[in-house]
This record gives C-alpha cells, structure tokens and sequence, in this order.
C-alpha cells in the first residue's frame, strides 16, 4: 500500500514540477559560474535563485503578451521539450520496476515523455489571457455594434 502512495505521490510531483525544468536547469548553471567567479556558496545560490526565478516570470509573462502564435509555440516549446525528456526518462526509469518487457517499458516512457511534456505546455499558458481577435488598424477602429430602436419600454 505505501508503495502505491509512494509512487503516486512521485507521479503527482513529475507534473506538477515538469514547467520548471528549464528555470531550474538556467538557476544551476548560473549558479555554478558565479560559483566558480568566485561569488561564494550563499552568493551563488541567491544569484541562481532570481535568474531561476527571473527566467519563469519573464517567460510566462513573453507568452501571455505576445500575439504571435509561431512565438508563443517557441516559448512553449522552450518549457514543453525539456520537460518531456525529462518525463520520458523518469518513466522510463519507474517502468524498470513493473514492466519486464523492454518495447512495454518504452511505449510507456513515451506516453509519459507526451503527459509531462503537454503538462508543462499547459502549466505555462496558465497565466496567459486569452484575448478576442481584435481588426487590424487603430484600437477603435473596428465596426461598432449600434442599437437603434431599443428601448426600455419596448
């Protein structure tokens, strides 16, 4: 019994942390050079905790402002590809304690790769506003809806 709640607590933390795989792969490598630059372990790790922290915030809020569709798949792919990888080789790995058959063990790390990867899609467009199509021109310049005729007492 635990260790069913033992892997499906791991399961639950695969998805709910697969959006910050590439702000915590940018805070460790940042950290690591102002580690080496000689900024000292605290220093380091302050410096990696904002450019982590920087790079998450920046990212949702490049996806929740533009427009474009090919920059906003960019930036979702930025998120969604690591994390995928990253979830291919977590299921691949738990897939070694149940599966003996190495083409099941597979097909299962790809449709985890696909879960965590469209996961982490969907967890980055949480913050983004979905916004009407709007004409192109001056704000404004569309067609206006007029009501003529219609009054409160009919």
């Amino acid at each position: 019994m635990l260790n069913t709640v033992g892997l499906a607590l791991f399961c639950w933390l695969i998805f709910a942390l697969a959006v910050y795989a590439v702000p915590f792969f940018v805070a460790v490598g940042i950290g690591i050079s102002a580690l080496n630059s000689g900024a000292g372990v605290i220093g380091a790790l302050f410096v990696g905790t904002i450019a982590g922290g920087s790079t998450l915030v920046m990212s949702q809020i490049a996806f929740a402002m533009t427009r474009s569709t090919i920059l906003r798949a960019g930036i979702g792919a930025i998120f969604s590809v690591p994390a995928a990888i990253a979830g291919y080789h977590v299921v691949l790995a738990m897939s070694q304690l149940g599966a003996p058959s190495l083409a099941w063990r597979e097909i299962f790390a790809c449709l985890g790769a696909v879960s965590v990867g469209a996961t982490a899609w969907l967890r980055l467009t949480l913050f983004a506003e979905s916004r009407p199509l709007v004409p192109s021109g001056a704000v404004g310049s569309g067609p206006q809806a007029t009501f003529t005729g219609a009054t409160r007492g009919g």
